[in-house]
């Protein structure tokens, strides 16, 4: 059975995104060429033009699901926890060491602050990944693990410094850097909790 013309353009839409992912991770957003992306997935620029009104178009939807793919990941990590206090640490171990993926670094922790604009990546951030930090913090002010504060300038707080310290890791030399990381990270948290 011949695939119907939907199927046919969520394909190719998916090979150009998949196309461009790898593009975009390996060459960086710069040295990417939109008519060259569709040339690899053998359908024409006007054809590639009709999923996506540009290479920035294109960007922002690769950006968009490596961002959820980093969310899921940081969930899933916390999830594999009972203890919501092991879930937050987990959750944010997850986030800062998927800076070691090629994949994220490139095209999440480097080019799309500068690509995109400021305000447009912590949108994004916002929708994918600090809404499953607002959700662990409220879990445990209700729980009394953390004392009962507004959650969110401390979720912004935090997801600041681990953006901040993400960025940093993506340009790191240092091998020791995401464990020192991590280190300075559990002492953050621990300031956090409610004194018995």
């Amino acid at each position: 059975m011949a695939p119907t013309r939907a199927e046919q353009r969520a394909a190719t839409r998916r090979a150009l995104l998949d196309e461009a992912r790898r593009r975009f991770a390996e060459d960086g957003y710069h040295d990417v060429v939109f008519a060259e992306v569709a040339h690899a997935v053998r359908v024409t620029k006007g054809a590639a033009y009709h999923h996506f009104d540009s290479k920035l178009g294109l960007f922002r939807a690769v950006v968009a699901e490596v961002q959820a793919e980093l969310g899921e990941r940081v969930a899933a990590a916390a999830q594999s926890h009972d203890d919501p206090w092991e879930q937050l640490r987990a959750g944010c171990r997850t986030f800062l060491s998927a800076a070691a993926d090629p994949t994220v670094r490139r095209i999440v922790l480097l080019d799309a602050p500068t690509v995109l604009g400021w305000a447009e990546w912590r949108a994004m951030d916002e929708e994918s990944s600090a809404r499953h930090l607002a959700e662990a913090l409220d879990s445990l002010i209700a729980a009394g693990t953390i004392p009962d504060q507004p959650v969110a300038p401390l979720t912004r707080l935090l997801s600041g410094a681990m953006n901040e310290a993400a960025l940093w890791l993506a340009e790191a030399q240092d091998p020791r850097a995401l464990a020192q990381t991590e280190r300075a990270l559990d002492r953050l948290l621990s300031g956090l909790r409610a004194r018995p």
